[in-house]
């Protein structure tokens, strides 16, 4: 064992007979003497085994772990939350820590096991963050109006999905995407045009980049005047902040072959085009995937900025600028975690086609 996973098993033991200690009504609850004797049961382990943790042992240490989340949710409901609970709470988040180590720890020649663990060990550490962002909110009693529990705001996602959809539907599938394709694709086809042309180059990129530069607060009352209240006017300044970080890595990446690479196509006679399909734009795929990657983010938050200047009664901003008047921040937040959700599973599907066309790349090699 490593001595980081001997000292969180430690803490989550005592923590655990200290809040029994300190708040005695903990124990009335059965589960709570369990989990206390499952917590010293993982510090004799941890001490008195030389080797890693097995899978099994690992699979043991999840459960413990499930355990204290319960203990500490259903803690809320049991007693008043002092100084006790706040010591189970550090046992649980102990226990989490250390089954999470466990995790990262194993090796595994399996590549779908290896992926399973790679999606497993951001998921459960997003649980637990949630599981103490519920804890904390409900034991310090913080006003809703300030920071809703998580189970708030799933309660009000549930209750809400047909809006919800409504608004993912005009911001995200339409102001997004829509602008997404066209500034990446414009950005990418001007980057060959400059690329092509010296002239273009010295005059048209401190012109992107002063573009580049304009405030989103400032652009997006003049789209909105420009091209109306409904998605052009998004999709419009979507185009404009994509279109100079796709422009500016494109013309990066084609400059990424080295000489030697360039004069082997010359001995075999390629000419400019031959050259950049065959040579140049593969060797840019990195640059290029790494502008798509960041216009993702950069797409959804300037749709959801824009419509704060003017939109139908529909969309992520308008209905986020909307509930914030109306003081109904668990809606807020409800929008919030979907157009979070709908940015990383964006930003995952570049990702994924990226590791399929540059699987080629040291990056991506095992």
């Amino acid at each position: 064992m490593t001595g980081l996973q001997k000292l969180l098993a430690l803490v989550s033991a005592s923590a655990a007979s200290l809040a029994i200690v300190l708040q005695p009504e903990l124990a009335t609850a059965g589960w709570m003497g369990v989990y206390a004797a499952l917590c010293v049961g993982l510090v004799v382990t941890a001490f008195l085994s030389r080797r890693p943790f097995s899978p099994w042992m690992t699979t043991a240490i999840g459960a413990v772990s499930a355990l204290g989340a319960i203990a500490i949710i259903g803690g809320l409901d049991l007693v008043t939350p002092q100084t006790g609970f706040w010591c189970l709470v550090v046992s649980a988040w102990a226990t989490g820590w250390l089954f999470i180590d466990a995790l990262s720890a194993i090796e595994s020649r399996n590549r779908t096991y290896q992926m399973l663990l790679a999606v497993a060990i951001p998921v459960i550490f997003g649980v637990w963050l949630l599981i103490l962002w519920e804890v904390n909110v409900r034991g310090f009693g913080v006003p809703q109006v300030l920071l809703p529990p998580p189970s708030a705001i799933g309660v009000r996602f549930a209750a809400s999905i047909p809006t919800l959809w409504a608004d993912f539907q005009q911001t995200f599938l339409k102001s997004v995407l829509i602008g997404y394709v066209l500034g990446c694709g414009s950005g990418f086809i001007v980057a060959i045009l400059i690329d092509r042309s010296p002239f273009l180059q010295r005059g048209l990129l401190p012109i992107g980049n002063l573009v580049s530069a304009l405030p989103i607060v400032g652009v997006a009352p003049i789209m909105v005047m420009w091209f109306g209240f409904d998605w052009q006017s998004k999709a419009a300044v979507v185009i404009i902040m994509t279109f100079f970080p796709m422009l500016v890595n494109t013309v990066a990446g084609l400059t990424a072959s080295n000489a030697m690479q360039r004069d082997l196509m010359k001995t075999y006679a390629a000419g400019y085009w031959q050259t950049l399909f065959k040579l140049r734009l593969p060797e840019a795929l990195p640059f290029i995937f790494n502008a798509l990657k960041i216009n993702s983010t950069l797409a959804l938050i300037g749709a959801i900025v824009a419509e704060f200047f003017g939109t139908p009664i529909v969309g992520m901003g308008f209905r986020i600028s909307t509930e914030v008047g109306r003081m109904n921040v668990d809606m807020v937040w409800a929008e919030i975690a979907v157009a979070a959700l709908a940015g990383s599973l964006f930003y995952g599907a570049i990702t994924l086609v990226e590791r399929v066309l540059t699987f080629w790349h040291p990056s991506y090699r095992s």
